[in-house]
């Protein structure tokens, strides 16, 4: 096995019904843009129920259909956030805890501490978080992923892992390995995913690996590194 490989998007996702909720952080082929991307998957009818939305910037989880929300509590927050040169994408409300964190001058896995796994048994969803912060014409990432440590739920084990950018090369960290009952957690490393130089391409290839019956939504940002300027592509399904 060949430790340093990286997968295309299509090998790491076609075939897999449900690695739950996703997150890609990387650098462009070219090495001129950062590329964050954020999708959701859901089974269940209250998960199914969502849309991103994007408002100044920054990207949010919101019923399609208010009328049939049952449990918002893990299912509608702030997705992605900047603050100063940082930008944190997170598959829960753990966004706005690294958001206000940095505020108070933690570093992104101290904010971290405070948050463990999701209290939704026997699953214990992980939480899983990333932050990239740029500076002097280039950017480092973090990714984070707090999981149970048993079938109980008794305690919280929290991995972080540190990069420097290196083009072509994206690392993928998802909640579940696939579908299940209970639903197996995401193991070891955050997976090493090619990324490509155009976001439309980028866009694509991971929307259309992704199980177009549990598919809900999914987010790209591109960030040029030269000048700061963003451009953005985001999929729903339900519109």
């Amino acid at each position: 096995m060949n430790i340093y490989a990286i997968q295309e998007p299509e090998e790491l996702l076609v075939g897999n019904t449900y690695p739950g909720r996703g997150i890609v952080i990387g650098k462009t082929p070219d090495g001129t843009k950062a590329v964050a991307a954020y999708f959701i998957m859901g089974r269940s009818a209250n998960s199914r129920n969502r849309i991103f939305t994007e408002r100044n910037g920054e990207v949010f989880t919101e019923p399609f259909d208010a009328a049939k929300v049952q449990d918002p509590s893990l299912i509608i927050y702030a997705a992605l956030r900047s603050r100063e040169n940082h930008l944190i994408v997170t598959n829960g409300n753990q966004t706005d805890t690294v958001y206000d964190g940095l505020g108070k001058g933690m570093s992104f896995s101290e904010a971290l501490e405070s948050r463990a796994f999701e209290p939704d048994g026997p699953n214990w969803t992980p939480r899983i978080s990333g932050m990239l912060t740029f500076a002097d014409g280039d950017f480092t990432y973090q990714m984070s992923i707090l999981k149970s440590a048993d079938a109980e739920g008794s305690a919280c084990n929290r991995y972080t892992f540190a990069y420097r950018p290196l083009p072509g090369l994206g690392h993928f960290l998802h909640t579940y390995v696939r579908d299940g009952n209970p639903i197996p957690t995401f193991q070891g490393e955050p997976e090493r995913m090619a990324v490509c130089d155009g976001i439309d391409e980028m866009t694509e290839r991971l929307w259309n690996a992704l199980d177009p019956e549990n598919r809900i939504s999914l987010y790209v940002r591109y960030v040029n590194l030269a000048d700061g300027q963003t451009e953005n592509r985001l999929i729903n399904k339900n519109q």
